[in-house]
């Protein structure tokens, strides 16, 4: 990837961020306001409401850029500048885009997903095809959405050729930058969706339906393992089971759950 389609995919990732805690300086290193520059969200023709509180801390990439925002939002930026380049395995080299996350970077709940699908690649964001639009149906019964409350990534960031099942090689290689987004965010709650990111976090080869229904612990984050989006595009019946997954979710967080 370039160091434009670089910059140009870490501003639509910020966008999904809020956007507007990042500026572009009229020079490389020039130090400028939020307020007198033209935010991310207004580059791309999307609007993103500057939120006072998260003007905290600022961090000029090595492009240039300057990134301001609370000090999740600069590491999460620093994190995407130091791993959106990322050729440690051979996905590198086939993949479209970078999937790094989107949400919120204050977020409660964290849901991981296993890869990037054909539609994440091309736009580098996840869950955006219709099992992303299913996802977001889903969150919305339970109170939680990727504008607010939400943080959604995968354990690998690059789409495996024809969406086949993550190589464990990979799963390893790609893992550390999981962890550091986890450290990062410090959700109040994991949430895998589909069985490879339950065993990825849970260092665990048991199958989805053993690992389903209990509160399981990464680190000491509880940690609940339910079926992946796409799963229920083709199996609707099992639609009841995440609802009810999400449901004892929100309880855990004090949402609409419970």
């Amino acid at each position: 990837m370039s160091s434009n389609e670089l910059i140009r995919h870490f501003l639509t990732q910020q966008i999904e961020l809020g956007g507007s805690s990042v500026v572009l300086p009229r020079a490389p290193g020039t130090e400028v306001d939020a307020e007198s520059e033209p935010r991310a969200g207004a580059v791309a023709g999307a609007e993103a409401p500057a939120r006072e509180e998260e003007r905290t801390e600022s961090w000029t990439a090595p492009d240039g850029r300057v990134v301001r925002g609370s000090a999740e939002r600069v590491e999460l930026a620093k994190l995407f500048y130091e791993e959106g380049s990322c050729t440690r395995c051979a996905l590198g080299a086939s993949r479209t885009r970078f999937v790094f996350g989107t949400g919120v970077p204050d977020a409660t709940v964290v849901l991981v997903g296993e890869a990037p699908g054909a539609a994440e690649d091309r736009q580098g964001l996840p869950f955006v095809g219709p099992a992303g639009k299913l996802l977001d149906e889903l969150l919305a019964g339970v109170g939680l959405d990727r504008a607010s409350n939400v943080f959604i990534c995968n354990v690998l960031k690059c789409r495996p050729p024809g969406n086949r099942d993550p190589l464990p090689e990979e799963v390893e290689l790609c893992s550390p930058i999981l962890r550091r987004q986890l450290e990062i965010l410090k959700p109040s709650l994991i949430v895998t969706l589909g069985r490879f990111a339950a065993q990825a976090l849970l260092r665990s080869d048991a199958p989805m339906g053993a690992m389903r229904r209990k509160i399981h612990s990464y680190g000491e984050i509880p940690l609940i393992a339910t079926y992946h989006p796409a799963y229920l595009l083709r199996n609707r019946q099992a639609i009841a089971e995440v609802e009810a997954d999400l449901i004892e979710a929100a309880k855990l967080i004090g949402g609409e759950g419970g």
